[in-house]
């Protein structure tokens, strides 16, 4: 796996510097959701916008809730699972129906503060079973009469509208949520959001002006989704075969980025940054350094469709691809 190797790339293309009309295909756009529309208004907008055939979000926000949504248009919807694996942030507003003191709220924050379960409100579009979600992180940042406002951080599927009736009934008063915003999805936070308006001012400006680059500045590659992940490096010479489906074999990987241990999910990528796959490490990132021949990443999404790179594998007498 040697850096002299890894630099010597002859195909692909970085993924900032694809064509925008390739772009427009594989990207992602952080969208400021506004409340009001649905989280599958706003991609269909948004879809529409762009020319696009499909588009869609990487988790939902009900119509009253703003803030980042993640959405992927056509070749990047095959990434969105990705958005998943990662914590997401909120800033919310809980009503208690009673006066707690400050000491009870520290109390029952920290208790939350963990590995919880819920069952998913009667509104939500998912199966109303019993869940375990973790609560990272949780800071009460002001306390208004019976309203306090608080920032959590999650794990993805969490419901924060019942996050807060669960602890108002700890409390013993009772409480909702009465206002929520999401912060950050993955690596994406309000730093990178973009309004409807925006994106139509740039879409505008490239289409009546031939001016790509304020586009060029919303529209993402689809593997800044991939950036929270563990990642390996393949040669050119084996990109065609995992797109065929093929475990990425040691002999081909050039670089590691990360630690990692074996079971968790890692991102392949071409030695240009390239998008390849995800996948399930066979064994830590420590051993596969040292090891010289084996498979080392069980693939279970291909991103990157057959014939982006050369072929250059064969196939054997049983016609399974050798990498």
């Amino acid at each position: 796996m040697s850096e002299t190797e890894h630099a010597r790339s002859r195909h692909g293309i970085p993924p900032e510097e694809r064509p925008l009309k390739d772009q427009l295909k594989k990207g992602i756009i952080v969208m400021d959701k506004p409340r009001g529309p649905t989280s599958h208004q706003v991609s269909a907008w948004v879809r529409d916008m762009a020319g696009a055939e499909k588009a869609g979000h990487g988790g939902t926000l009900d119509p009253n809730v703003s803030g980042v949504l993640v959405i992927a248009l056509d070749d990047a919807l095959k990434a969105l699972q990705v958005l998943l694996l990662d914590t997401k942030e909120y800033i919310a507003t809980m009503k208690l129906h009673g006066q707690v003191s400050r000491d009870e709220l520290d109390a029952v924050f920290t208790e939350f503060t963990a590995e919880i379960y819920q069952t998913p409100p009667v509104r939500a579009a998912v199966k109303r079973e019993r869940r375990s979600r973790t609560i990272y992180e949780m800071e009460i940042l002001d306390i208004r009469e019976k309203s306090v406002l608080f920032r959590v951080v999650c794990e993805s599927g969490t419901y924060i509208r019942t996050l807060c009736v669960d602890m108002g009934d700890a409390l013993g008063v009772g409480g909702h949520m009465f206002e929520l915003r999401r912060t950050r999805t993955a690596r994406f936070g309000e730093d990178q959001l973009v309004t409807m308006h925006e994106l139509k001012d740039a879409f505008v400006a490239y289409e009546e002006e031939g001016n790509e680059a304020p586009l060029r500045k919303i529209i993402l590659p689809f593997e800044r989704m991939l950036e929270h992940l563990p990642k390996v490096f393949v040669k050119d010479s084996a990109v065609d075969a995992i797109c065929h489906g093929a475990d990425v074999a040691i002999p081909g990987i050039t670089k590691l980025d990360g630690d990692f241990t074996s079971g968790q999910t890692v991102a392949v990528l071409t030695q240009k940054g390239e998008g390849i796959a995800v996948g399930k490490a066979k064994m830590d990132s420590s051993k596969m350094r040292e090891m010289q021949k084996g498979s080392a990443v069980n693939l279970e999404r291909v991103f990157m469709a057959p014939g982006t790179y050369p072929q250059l594998w064969k196939r054997g007498k049983d016609e399974k691809i050798q990498g």
